[in-house]
């Protein structure tokens, strides 16, 4: 007898927590058209804000509200998602989970949309008019700040910081036809200066990982919490002409590894450093080779294509009905061992 009731009691809660995860809505967004439709949603926690973008080259990135067309340092970025004309199917997304009641604000960071008014809130209340008539109002040059690196390893005394009037931008190519290599892969940056990715054709990402876990993301190996920082998956079709970029900001000379994150690209040995030794156990070419030899297999969870990402949230699409049938199923379940107390 003692054993059933610990059953039910059990069985109560997990019917609490399927009820709860069976309420949690998910708001689909759709970019494009210099604007999110709709531009503003009420969500609470635990629901998901789905941006399905559409023909163009946009993207859905947090900012502020004092500053609506300028990145939040940390936020969430879906990275730039071209879609060409006459696209009709098998739209590219990027879902935010909803964590908080307090307000969320996004723009577009392609060039002179935010200033256009391309914004999108949840939870703003009374605020959304204030809030884009702000970004209308911004300097174009705002909405093209660089996305700083979350690399963040204290730079030794021999690391002297350079005057920004010498900073340099360093130019890499990710992918293109029938390449599947960042080019150049190694290079060597100073304090203040810039990488900027420029992503070609297919499907690739930039991710921070590390040397000792090449294929893993930093935000998911590290046991400190650190968040490396990721660029998201940038589909760009044959013929295209422009290239979306993500562009990192350099704070110190360590050693800075990276890698693609789509399926088996990194054990192909598609990876990047930044500042690499050029002697020792722990050389770019020594990275590139531990790559390999993992294969990939220790891959990030969140190494997934396009497409399946739009698996993932067809799933989340269909999740009430599946929770609501295990409810049922539950209920059943409880009413059978009530009669049996």
């Amino acid at each position: 007898m003692a054993s059933g009731h610990y059953i039910l009691q059990a069985s109560i809660a997990l019917l609490c927590y399927l009820s709860w995860a069976a309420h949690a809505a998910q708001f689909e967004v759709v970019v494009g058209g210099l604007q999110f439709k709709p531009p503003t949603v009420v969500a609470a926690p635990g629901d998901t804000v789905l941006f399905v973008f559409k023909q163009g080259n946009h993207s859905a990135t947090q900012s502020s509200f004092e500053n609506p067309c300028v990145a939040a340092l940390g936020g969430f970025d879906s990275g730039f998602m071209p879609v060409a004309e006459g696209t009709n199917v098998s739209f590219p997304a990027s879902p935010l989970n909803v964590t908080t009641t307090e307000p969320v604000w996004v723009y577009c960071r392609q060039a002179n949309h935010c200033q256009q008014g391309m914004v999108f809130a949840i939870n703003p209340g009374n605020q959304f008019s204030a809030f884009q008539a702000a970004a209308r109002s911004s300097s174009p040059s705002s909405s093209t700040k660089t996305v700083p690196s979350s690399h963040t390893s204290t730079a030794t005394s021999s690391a002297v910081p350079r005057p920004a009037a010498t900073s340099s931008d360093h130019t890499v190519v990710v992918g293109g036809p029938n390449r599947v290599f960042f080019s150049p892969s190694n290079i060597t940056a100073q304090i203040g200066d810039t990488v900027t990715f420029q992503f070609q054709q297919k499907n690739h990402t930039v991710t921070q990982s590390t040397f000792a876990q090449p294929c893993v993301s930093l935000t998911e190996s590290s046991t400190s919490g650190q968040i490396g920082f990721d660029s998201s998956f940038m589909p760009v079709a044959d013929n295209a002409t422009n290239f979306p970029t993500y562009t990192i900001q350099i704070n110190d000379t360590s050693p800075l590894w990276a890698f693609c994150r789509q399926t088996n690209h990194c054990g192909a040995g598609m990876v990047f450093s930044v500042n690499a030794p050029e002697l020792g156990p722990t050389t770019f070419e020594a990275f590139t080779a531990r790559a390999k030899e993992l294969n990939g297999t220790k891959k990030s969870s969140n190494a997934v294509s396009s497409a399946s990402e739009r698996t993932t949230i067809t799933y989340r699409r269909n999740g009430r009905a599946g929770l609501s049938a295990t409810v049922a199923a539950i209920i059943l379940v409880l009413q059978f061992q009530a009669a049996a107390f």
